[in-house]
Protein backbone atom coordinates (compact mmCIF):
# COMPACT_ATOMS: atom_id res chain seq x y z
CA UNK A 1 0.00 0.00 0.00
CA UNK A 2 1.12 3.18 -0.45
CA UNK A 3 0.40 6.54 1.15
CA UNK A 4 1.75 9.79 2.33
CA UNK A 5 4.63 9.86 4.39
CA UNK A 6 4.47 11.15 8.02
CA UNK A 7 5.60 14.57 7.16
CA UNK A 8 4.35 14.73 3.53
CA UNK A 9 7.74 16.34 2.45
CA UNK A 10 10.79 14.98 0.40
CA UNK A 11 12.07 14.96 4.01
CA UNK A 12 10.58 11.67 4.41
CA UNK A 13 13.09 10.41 2.12
CA UNK A 14 15.47 9.17 4.98
CA UNK A 15 18.75 10.85 4.61
CA UNK A 16 17.38 14.49 3.20
CA UNK A 17 17.08 17.35 5.04
CA UNK A 18 15.68 20.98 3.19
CA UNK A 19 16.38 24.53 4.10
CA UNK A 20 14.75 27.67 3.19
CA UNK A 21 15.44 31.14 3.74
CA UNK A 22 13.56 34.70 2.62
CA UNK A 23 14.10 37.83 1.81
CA UNK A 24 10.25 39.16 2.86
CA UNK A 25 11.59 42.89 1.44
CA UNK A 26 12.87 41.62 -1.65
CA UNK A 27 10.07 38.90 -1.97
CA UNK A 28 12.86 36.18 -2.88
CA UNK A 29 14.39 33.48 -1.29
CA UNK A 30 16.38 30.36 -1.46
CA UNK A 31 16.06 26.23 -0.89
CA UNK A 32 18.63 24.12 -0.13
CA UNK A 33 18.10 20.64 -0.05
CA UNK A 34 21.29 18.67 2.05
CA UNK A 35 21.09 14.79 1.55
CA UNK A 36 22.94 14.09 5.45
CA UNK A 37 25.16 11.49 3.26
CA UNK A 38 25.61 12.97 0.22
CA UNK A 39 23.25 11.42 -2.91
CA UNK A 40 23.19 9.99 -6.10
CA UNK A 41 22.18 12.53 -8.88
CA UNK A 42 20.90 12.98 -12.12
CA UNK A 43 18.82 16.01 -13.95
CA UNK A 44 16.26 16.66 -16.78
CA UNK A 45 15.87 20.02 -18.48
CA UNK A 46 12.87 20.25 -20.21
CA UNK A 47 12.26 24.07 -20.48
CA UNK A 48 13.61 26.95 -23.27
CA UNK A 49 14.76 28.88 -20.75
CA UNK A 50 16.93 27.39 -17.79
CA UNK A 51 19.36 29.06 -15.58
CA UNK A 52 21.22 26.12 -13.99
CA UNK A 53 24.90 25.01 -12.65
CA UNK A 54 26.98 21.71 -12.82
CA UNK A 55 24.26 20.21 -14.21
CA UNK A 56 26.43 18.50 -17.09
CA UNK A 57 28.53 17.40 -14.47
CA UNK A 58 25.40 14.71 -13.75
CA UNK A 59 25.49 13.02 -17.15
CA UNK A 60 25.99 9.46 -16.76
CA UNK A 61 29.63 9.64 -19.04
CA UNK A 62 30.64 12.41 -16.78
CA UNK A 63 33.10 11.43 -14.06
CA UNK A 64 31.01 12.43 -10.85
CA UNK A 65 27.79 11.08 -10.37
CA UNK A 66 27.16 12.15 -6.49
CA UNK A 67 26.07 15.93 -5.23
CA UNK A 68 26.59 17.42 -1.76
CA UNK A 69 23.26 19.77 -2.02
CA UNK A 70 20.90 21.19 -4.56
CA UNK A 71 20.34 25.09 -4.63
CA UNK A 72 16.80 26.52 -5.45
CA UNK A 73 16.68 30.08 -5.63
CA UNK A 74 14.57 33.14 -6.68
CA UNK A 75 16.89 36.19 -8.34
CA UNK A 76 17.62 35.15 -12.13
CA UNK A 77 21.09 35.12 -12.97
CA UNK A 78 21.63 36.74 -9.46
CA UNK A 79 20.32 33.83 -7.81
CA UNK A 80 22.91 31.63 -8.97
CA UNK A 81 25.62 32.79 -6.74
CA UNK A 82 23.56 31.22 -4.06
CA UNK A 83 25.60 27.78 -5.19
CA UNK A 84 28.75 29.79 -4.50
CA UNK A 85 27.45 30.12 -0.93
CA UNK A 86 26.48 26.21 -0.43
CA UNK A 87 30.23 25.57 -1.45
CA UNK A 88 31.50 27.32 1.20
CA UNK A 89 29.39 26.17 3.76
CA UNK A 90 30.29 22.50 2.54
CA UNK A 91 33.87 23.65 2.90
CA UNK A 92 34.00 24.52 5.93
CA UNK A 93 32.83 21.09 7.01
CA UNK A 94 34.91 19.27 5.18
CA UNK A 95 32.02 17.79 2.95
CA UNK A 96 32.89 17.03 -0.56
CA UNK A 97 34.04 14.94 -3.64
CA UNK A 98 37.62 13.64 -2.53
CA UNK A 99 40.28 14.50 -4.52
CA UNK A 100 44.09 13.92 -3.06
CA UNK A 101 44.17 16.07 -0.29
CA UNK A 102 40.75 18.05 -1.36
CA UNK A 103 37.39 18.61 -1.08
CA UNK A 104 35.06 19.49 -3.63
CA UNK A 105 31.36 20.21 -2.57
CA UNK A 106 29.07 19.02 -5.87
CA UNK A 107 26.44 21.34 -5.94
CA UNK A 108 24.29 21.75 -8.84
CA UNK A 109 21.48 24.30 -9.43
CA UNK A 110 18.66 26.26 -10.80
CA UNK A 111 17.14 29.80 -10.41
CA UNK A 112 13.84 31.03 -10.74
CA UNK A 113 13.02 34.45 -12.36
CA UNK A 114 10.57 36.35 -9.45
CA UNK A 115 12.43 39.92 -10.56
CA UNK A 116 8.89 40.95 -11.51
CA UNK A 117 7.09 40.22 -8.92
CA UNK A 118 7.92 43.10 -6.87
CA UNK A 119 9.84 44.07 -3.70
CA UNK A 120 12.85 46.48 -3.32
CA UNK A 121 15.23 44.74 -6.00
CA UNK A 122 17.80 47.43 -5.40
CA UNK A 123 20.52 45.55 -3.84
CA UNK A 124 23.93 47.02 -6.14
CA UNK A 125 26.53 44.78 -6.21
CA UNK A 126 25.40 42.83 -3.50
CA UNK A 127 22.21 40.91 -3.81
CA UNK A 128 21.37 38.63 -1.24
CA UNK A 129 21.22 35.05 -1.95
CA UNK A 130 24.78 34.32 -0.71
CA UNK A 131 23.59 35.70 2.43
CA UNK A 132 20.16 33.35 2.10
CA UNK A 133 21.88 30.53 0.94
CA UNK A 134 24.13 30.30 4.43
CA UNK A 135 21.30 30.43 6.78
CA UNK A 136 19.13 27.97 4.28
CA UNK A 137 21.86 25.70 5.27
CA UNK A 138 21.96 26.69 8.69
CA UNK A 139 18.12 25.45 9.54
CA UNK A 140 18.40 22.59 7.17
CA UNK A 141 15.98 19.91 8.89
CA UNK A 142 13.40 17.63 8.45
CA UNK A 143 10.29 20.18 8.89
CA UNK A 144 10.19 22.99 7.02
CA UNK A 145 7.54 25.12 5.91
CA UNK A 146 5.62 25.47 1.90
CA UNK A 147 3.93 28.62 0.19
CA UNK A 148 5.75 31.70 0.56
CA UNK A 149 8.91 29.65 1.96
CA UNK A 150 12.39 29.40 0.75
CA UNK A 151 12.92 29.86 -3.42
CA UNK A 152 8.69 29.75 -3.78
CA UNK A 153 8.56 33.25 -2.09
CA UNK A 154 8.88 35.26 -5.13
CA UNK A 155 7.29 32.57 -7.55
CA UNK A 156 3.79 33.13 -9.26
CA UNK A 157 1.76 30.57 -11.13
CA UNK A 158 0.49 32.32 -14.49
CA UNK A 159 -1.83 34.95 -12.78
CA UNK A 160 -1.66 33.39 -8.87
CA UNK A 161 0.74 33.23 -6.41
CA UNK A 162 3.00 30.08 -6.92
CA UNK A 163 5.60 29.15 -3.91
CA UNK A 164 7.18 25.70 -3.07
CA UNK A 165 5.36 22.98 -2.52
CA UNK A 166 6.11 19.02 -1.96
CA UNK A 167 4.64 15.64 -1.36
CA UNK A 168 5.56 11.74 -0.24
CA UNK A 169 4.62 8.69 -1.07
CA UNK A 170 5.59 5.09 1.31
CA UNK A 171 4.84 1.70 1.21
CA UNK A 172 4.50 -1.20 3.08
CA UNK A 173 7.87 -2.75 2.06
CA UNK A 174 10.31 0.62 3.21
CA UNK A 175 10.12 2.18 -0.35
CA UNK A 176 10.11 6.03 0.03
CA UNK A 177 9.90 8.72 -2.90
CA UNK A 178 9.06 12.44 -2.85
CA UNK A 179 9.17 15.39 -4.81
CA UNK A 180 9.69 19.29 -3.45
CA UNK A 181 8.96 22.01 -6.36
CA UNK A 182 9.10 25.62 -6.94
CA UNK A 183 6.09 26.56 -8.98
CA UNK A 184 6.49 29.52 -10.88
CA UNK A 185 5.33 28.36 -14.72
CA UNK A 186 4.31 30.76 -17.18
CA UNK A 187 1.00 28.30 -17.53
CA UNK A 188 -1.72 27.73 -15.47
CA UNK A 189 -1.77 25.04 -12.21
CA UNK A 190 -6.01 25.28 -12.54
CA UNK A 191 -7.98 24.16 -14.53
CA UNK A 192 -9.99 27.05 -17.30
CA UNK A 193 -13.79 28.27 -16.01
CA UNK A 194 -13.06 27.07 -12.60
CA UNK A 195 -10.52 26.52 -9.70
CA UNK A 196 -9.72 22.85 -9.59
CA UNK A 197 -6.37 22.33 -9.66
CA UNK A 198 -5.18 20.20 -12.83
CA UNK A 199 -3.52 17.56 -10.33
CA UNK A 200 -6.81 17.36 -8.46
CA UNK A 201 -7.47 13.64 -8.74
CA UNK A 202 -4.01 12.79 -7.17
CA UNK A 203 -5.07 14.53 -4.38
CA UNK A 204 -4.13 12.21 -0.76
CA UNK A 205 -5.44 13.18 2.80
CA UNK A 206 -6.75 16.43 1.81
CA UNK A 207 -4.06 18.01 1.26
CA UNK A 208 -5.22 20.38 -1.32
CA UNK A 209 -8.25 21.37 0.77
CA UNK A 210 -10.33 18.81 0.01
CA UNK A 211 -10.36 19.13 -3.98
CA UNK A 212 -13.71 19.24 -5.40
CA UNK A 213 -14.40 16.94 -9.23
CA UNK A 214 -14.42 20.08 -11.91
CA UNK A 215 -17.71 21.15 -13.96
CA UNK A 216 -16.25 21.39 -16.84
CA UNK A 217 -14.69 18.66 -19.01
CA UNK A 218 -10.60 19.35 -18.84
CA UNK A 219 -9.09 19.95 -22.08
CA UNK A 220 -8.90 22.93 -24.82
CA UNK A 221 -5.75 25.06 -25.31
CA UNK A 222 -3.73 26.01 -22.57
CA UNK A 223 -4.21 29.95 -21.59
CA UNK A 224 -0.86 31.94 -21.29
CA UNK A 225 -1.86 34.75 -18.96
CA UNK A 226 -0.23 38.20 -21.10
CA UNK A 227 1.58 39.29 -18.31
CA UNK A 228 3.05 36.04 -17.74
CA UNK A 229 4.76 36.33 -21.16
CA UNK A 230 6.78 39.86 -20.64
CA UNK A 231 9.21 38.01 -18.08
CA UNK A 232 10.45 34.77 -17.19
CA UNK A 233 9.23 31.81 -15.48
CA UNK A 234 10.24 28.12 -14.73
CA UNK A 235 8.92 25.20 -12.53
CA UNK A 236 12.07 23.86 -10.29
CA UNK A 237 12.06 20.10 -8.61
CA UNK A 238 13.88 17.69 -6.75
CA UNK A 239 12.56 14.09 -6.82
CA UNK A 240 14.07 11.40 -4.29
CA UNK A 241 14.45 8.08 -3.26
CA UNK A 242 16.17 6.31 -0.64
CA UNK A 243 16.22 3.00 -2.86
CA UNK A 244 19.97 2.50 -4.58
CA UNK A 245 20.08 4.24 -8.06
CA UNK A 246 23.54 4.54 -10.32
CA UNK A 247 23.45 7.73 -12.10
CA UNK A 248 21.43 6.70 -15.11
CA UNK A 249 18.90 5.72 -13.09
CA UNK A 250 18.62 8.29 -11.50
CA UNK A 251 18.48 10.27 -14.60
CA UNK A 252 15.68 8.04 -15.87
CA UNK A 253 13.72 9.14 -12.40
CA UNK A 254 14.17 12.87 -13.12
CA UNK A 255 12.64 11.94 -16.76
CA UNK A 256 9.97 10.27 -15.66
CA UNK A 257 8.88 12.88 -13.11
CA UNK A 258 8.63 15.45 -16.04
CA UNK A 259 4.94 13.38 -16.47
CA UNK A 260 4.03 15.12 -13.09
CA UNK A 261 4.95 18.34 -14.01
CA UNK A 262 2.95 18.11 -17.33
CA UNK A 263 0.15 16.48 -15.36
CA UNK A 264 -0.11 19.43 -13.09
CA UNK A 265 0.62 22.52 -15.43
CA UNK A 266 -0.82 23.48 -19.17
CA UNK A 267 1.15 24.66 -20.89
CA UNK A 268 4.18 23.56 -19.77
CA UNK A 269 8.01 23.60 -21.20
CA UNK A 270 6.99 26.65 -23.17
CA UNK A 271 9.95 28.82 -24.26
CA UNK A 272 9.34 31.45 -21.22
CA UNK A 273 10.07 28.30 -18.74
CA UNK A 274 13.17 26.49 -17.66
CA UNK A 275 11.29 23.80 -16.48
CA UNK A 276 14.37 21.37 -14.25
CA UNK A 277 13.92 18.37 -11.96
CA UNK A 278 17.12 16.94 -10.13
CA UNK A 279 16.56 13.07 -9.08
CA UNK A 280 18.50 11.99 -6.02
CA UNK A 281 19.15 8.53 -4.50
CA UNK A 282 20.28 7.94 -0.64
CA UNK A 283 20.52 4.45 -1.12
CA UNK A 284 19.52 3.80 1.87
CA UNK A 285 18.10 0.65 1.04
CA UNK A 286 18.38 -1.83 -2.13
CA UNK A 287 16.55 -1.26 -5.53
CA UNK A 288 13.95 -4.30 -5.85
CA UNK A 289 14.62 -6.91 -8.97
CA UNK A 290 13.79 -6.69 -11.35
CA UNK A 291 15.76 -3.43 -11.81
CA UNK A 292 13.87 -2.28 -14.52
CA UNK A 293 10.54 -2.82 -13.10
CA UNK A 294 11.66 -1.14 -9.58
CA UNK A 295 12.84 1.87 -12.13
CA UNK A 296 8.97 2.24 -14.21
CA UNK A 297 7.47 1.86 -9.99
CA UNK A 298 9.83 4.74 -8.45
CA UNK A 299 9.37 6.71 -11.50
CA UNK A 300 5.61 6.70 -11.39
CA UNK A 301 5.52 7.56 -7.98
CA UNK A 302 8.04 10.26 -8.36
CA UNK A 303 5.33 12.28 -11.25
CA UNK A 304 2.49 11.58 -9.02
CA UNK A 305 4.13 13.27 -5.83
CA UNK A 306 5.72 16.17 -8.43
CA UNK A 307 2.37 16.83 -9.28
CA UNK A 308 0.65 16.94 -5.86
CA UNK A 309 3.90 18.98 -4.70
CA UNK A 310 3.35 22.11 -7.91
CA UNK A 311 -0.21 21.95 -6.75
CA UNK A 312 0.17 22.40 -3.00
CA UNK A 313 2.80 25.06 -3.53
CA UNK A 314 -0.21 26.91 -5.09
CA UNK A 315 -2.33 26.06 -2.29
CA UNK A 316 -0.15 26.71 0.33
CA UNK A 317 1.21 30.58 -0.99
CA UNK A 318 0.03 33.90 0.59
CA UNK A 319 -0.96 36.67 -1.53
CA UNK A 320 1.70 39.41 -2.36
CA UNK A 321 0.31 42.71 -4.62
CA UNK A 322 -0.44 41.46 -8.14
CA UNK A 323 -0.68 37.98 -7.03
CA UNK A 324 -3.62 37.04 -5.39
CA UNK A 325 -4.06 33.44 -3.28
CA UNK A 326 -5.48 30.36 -4.45
CA UNK A 327 -7.16 30.00 -1.32
CA UNK A 328 -8.62 33.69 -1.83
CA UNK A 329 -9.74 32.97 -5.22
CA UNK A 330 -11.26 29.34 -5.59
CA UNK A 331 -13.16 28.72 -2.68
CA UNK A 332 -15.74 27.24 -4.13
CA UNK A 333 -13.05 24.38 -5.63
CA UNK A 334 -12.23 22.20 -2.36
CA UNK A 335 -14.46 21.18 0.28
CA UNK A 336 -12.99 23.18 3.48
CA UNK A 337 -13.94 26.38 1.53
CA UNK A 338 -9.85 27.16 2.84
CA UNK A 339 -10.45 26.52 6.70
CA UNK A 340 -7.83 23.93 7.03
CA UNK A 341 -4.26 24.03 6.11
Amino acid sequence: MIRPGPRNLITDVDGITVGNAEDPRAITGVTVVLPEEGAMAGVDVRGAAPGTRETDLLDPSCMVDRIDAVCLSGGSVHGLQAGDAVVAWLTARDRGFALGPWRLPIVPGAIIFDLNCGGDKDWGEEPPYRRLARQACDVAGTDFALGNAGAGMGACAGRLKGGLGSASAVGDDGLQVAALAVANPVGATVMPGGGTFWAWALEQDGELGGQLPPTRPAGGEGEIPVESRIGGNTTLAVVATNATLDNAQARRLATMAHDGMARAIRPVHTPFDGDTIFALSTARRPLPEPAGMAIARIGSLAADCLSRAIARAVFEAEAIPGFPAYRECHTAAFADGGKTR
